[in-house]
This record gives C-alpha cells, sequence and structure tokens, in this order.
C-alpha cells in the first residue's frame, strides 16, 4: 500500500535555493604566487573578489600583479571590514554571484574567517575552502621536531594585550611531553610585529612571576623568521643565547619544545 500525505510537505533550509557563493582562498606564506592552481581558477571565474592581509605579513606579496594573475580587480578589507562590520560587503556581493575571499595562509586558521563562513551558511550562501600552505606545518617542518608531539598551539600577545596564556599552554604540554607552537602577535596595519627576543623577553618576565619552569634561561627553544620566502631563517639555541640572536626581518613565530627525539635532536 501506498499511502500519500495531503498536508503541507515539511520544508527544511536545505531545501531553499543558494543565494551566491562565497568561495574562501589561501593565499600561502610569502606572495601571490603561494596559492594553488585551483584557487587561481576560483577567482578567474568569480564575480567579485576581496582579499584581507592583516592576518598575517606576506613578504613579497603584490596586490596588482594578483589582480593581473586573475584578471579581475580586488577590494582590499582591513580588519574593521571583516570584524567590526562583520563581513558585510563581502556577503552582499556573495549573495549576488560567485564571490572569492583570498586569505594569507590556510584560510580558516584565523577565527575571523570561522565566524564569517557561519554568517555565510545561516544567510543560505553556499562556502567552500581553498586551502593554502599555513604557518602551522611550515614552521614544524623548518624546524625538524616531530609534527605528532606537538600540543595546543598558541598566539604570544604584544605587552600592552599581557596575557599569562601563553606561558600556561607552554607548561601543560611540556608537562606532557608535547612541543609548543608560538604564534607571536602582529599588526600589519600599523607594521608591528612581535620578535622572536620580545616573546622571550615576554614568557621569561612570566617564568620570574610564576617559577614552574616552563621556559627558563636555559630551555631550549626555536625561532623562525619568514617562513615560506626565499630567505627562512631558523635557529635553535637555549633562549639566554637566542635572545640576541638576528633574525632578520619579520615575520616571526617561536617553538619551545619538550623533550626531544633523537632524530629531532
Amino acid at each position: 500500500m501506498i499511502i500519500l500525505s495531503c498536508g503541507p510537505a515539511l520544508h527544511s533550509k536545505e531545501d531553499e535555493p543558494h543565494l551566491g557563493e562565497l568561495v574562501f582562498v589561501g593565499l600561502g606564506l610569502n606572495d601571490e604566487k603561494g596559492m594553488s592552481l585551483t584557487g587561481l581558477e576560483e577567482a578567474k571565474s568569480a564575480d567579485t573578489i576581496f582579499a584581507e592581509l592583516y592576518t598575517n605579513l606576506l613578504l613579497d606579496f603584490s596586490i596588482k600583479r594578483l589582480e593581473s594573475l586573475c584578471g579581475n580587480k580586488i577590494t582590499l578589507l582591513k580588519r574593521n571590514d571583516l570584524e567590526e562590520k562583520n563581513g558585510e560587503a563581502v556577503l552582499q556581493a556573495a549573495e549576488a554571484g560567485k564571490t572569492v575571499l583570498f586569505v594569507p595562509g590556510d584560510p580558516l586558521i584565523a577565527t575571523t574567517h570561522i565566524t564569517l563562513r557561519l554568517a555565510a551558511e545561516k544567510a543560505n550562501i553556499r562556502t567552500r575552502i581553498v586551502h593554502g600552505a599555513s604557518i602551522i606545518s611550515a614552521a614544524i617542518g623548518l624546524s625538524g621536531l616531530h609534527n605528532y608531539k606537538f600540543g595546543k598551539s598558541v598566539t604570544i600577545p604584544f605587552p600592552d594585550n599581557y596575557s599569562e596564556t601563553p606561558y600556561e599552554v607552554i607548561n601543560q604540554n611540556r608537562k606532557a611531553g608535547l612541543h609548543t607552537l608560538c604564534l607571536l602577535d602582529i599588526d600589519t596595519e600599523r607594521q608591528r610585529y612581535m620578535t622572536v627576543r620580545d616573546s622571550l623577553e615576554t614568557l621569561l618576565k612570566i617564568e620570574k612571576k610564576r617559577k614552574q619552569k616552563a621556559v627558563t634561561k636555559t630551555s631550549l627553544a626555536v625561532g623562525i623568521a619568514r617562513a615560506g620566502s626565499k630567505t627562512p631563517i631558523v635557529k635553535a639555541d637555549y633562549t639566554q643565547r637566542l635572545l640576541n640572536q638576528d633574525f632578520g626581518g619579520p615575520p616571526y613565530c617561536l617553538l619551545v619544545p619538550a623533550e626531544l627525539h633523537f632524530m629531532e635532536a
């Protein structure tokens, strides 16, 4: 027996036609050539293209060269366009047609873009991700440390946003025998970048207060500068020596190892 329902059909948000599409494309770590061929194809077929460059410094990046590659004008977004204005311009464009948002590194590493993706999905805008090289994999690969031995990563903020959370994360990881990747604070709009020295001084200052031996002057640390560029610098040493090492220009990150495997050493 076949039973036909005469009542109204059940309707869900998934049944609604999508308004448009928002594609997040990772730019990688250094310049416009760091994106994938898939990302380039997506941009060439887009109706509107945006780019944000505040979440990381792309050392050799050129917006004009990227526009030439894509064959389309690119609107550059500032921090307040995505955070304070909740990406309104991007969402409006995505409602009307295919929109690409270029993001440094891998698109969803920054929580700002997760928020934007959720807002798009809530507005019934289809979203897709084209991944790019990330500092998380690049820094670990450059250091020679084993990826599976890393614990929770953390950002060390500028002193005016003082926080002891980075120290706590390092201490927790260390007790579990895990390495820590520390991302260092940046403000690209003001050309302000936390250095390896700054990050170590911050951690040692907290160590002096907390005295839990998470990061001491004789702790091993690895400083990395310009990962993904043609001139990366990787230096491993005791923190008291690393404080005086010259890493050249930004961007930077810091790795604090726990006990090393003999291959890592």
